[in-house]
């Protein structure tokens, strides 16, 4: 699961025998197993770039230029192609879930992931809101506070990791859900009880995305007043 070939787990007889092999001196050949190392831990960490994680996060990013395609094909109105649209936004809300899992329970954890994640997260959702209010499904106002609430939490994070990690909330999970559930319902050309429906569940989103995100405020304010006093303890310990 982790990538690492069973000659780098040291389980094969023949590869411990050509490391501990002495030169032709006869001393251990040391020189070669450091080179031998250097190659293998270079290998096992290219190898760990494509494990399954990263590439469910790859597809989200491949995804998103293919949403807007569909999305926007004929004019932006046609069912079925936001049928088609609909389904590219569904894999990539179901790959969201499943990469971050996979990479925190099967040890693979990349900094590419690290990184690509939250991009493949606001991409879609950003292509996803974009698109409908410029289609003028759905007000600009809603689009702002969701983008400008995504992007503001984001730069709140590294503004305080100093301090320590702003962890998800559960209330943050409900939050993508609810995005997830009313983005996607306005993907489709809903009419009538669905239509009104999609509303109030975009409804939910917004309240969801403005509440959560006044809790990450606070929290980063929490966390940046606990640092601080932390550290003029350390520093007052110091100077005693």
């Amino acid at each position: 699961m982790t990538g690492v070939p069973a000659s780098a787990a040291g389980g094969s007889p023949s590869a411990k025998g050509a490391m501990s092999a002495p030169d032709a001196s006869g001393a251990p050949g040391d020189g070669k197993q450091v080179r031998g190392g250097k190659l293998t831990a270079a290998a096992v960490d290219q190898a760990s770039l494509w494990n399954i994680a990263n590439i469910l996060t790859m597809i989200r990013l491949v995804l998103v230029p293919g949403f807007v395609a569909l999305m926007l094909a004929d004019g932006g109105y046609d069912p079925a192609m936001r049928a088609w649209a609909w389904a590219a936004f569904a894999v990539a809300m179901i790959t969201d879930i499943f990469d971050g899992h996979l990479a925190r329970t099967y040890n693979l954890v990349t900094d590419f992931g690290k990184i690509a994640d939250p991009i493949a997260d606001k991409a879609i959702m950003g292509a996803a809101l974009i698109c409908l209010s410029g289609l003028g499904d759905l007000p600009w106002w809603v689009t702002v506070v969701i983008l400008g609430r995504e992007l503001g939490v984001t730069l709140l994070r590294f503004v305080v990791i100093r301090y320590g990690v702003i962890p998800a909330s559960r209330g943050g999970k409900l939050k993508t859900l609810a995005q997830g559930t009313a983005v996607g319902m306005y993907i489709l050309a809903l009419t009538g009880a669905l239509a009104t429906l999609r509303f109030w569940v975009m409804a939910v989103a917004v309240v969801l995305t403005v509440v959560t995100g006044l809790d990450y405020v606070r929290q980063a304010v929490v966390l940046r007043r606990q640092g601080i006093a932390a550290r003029q303890a350390a520093a007052e310990e110091t100077a005693r």
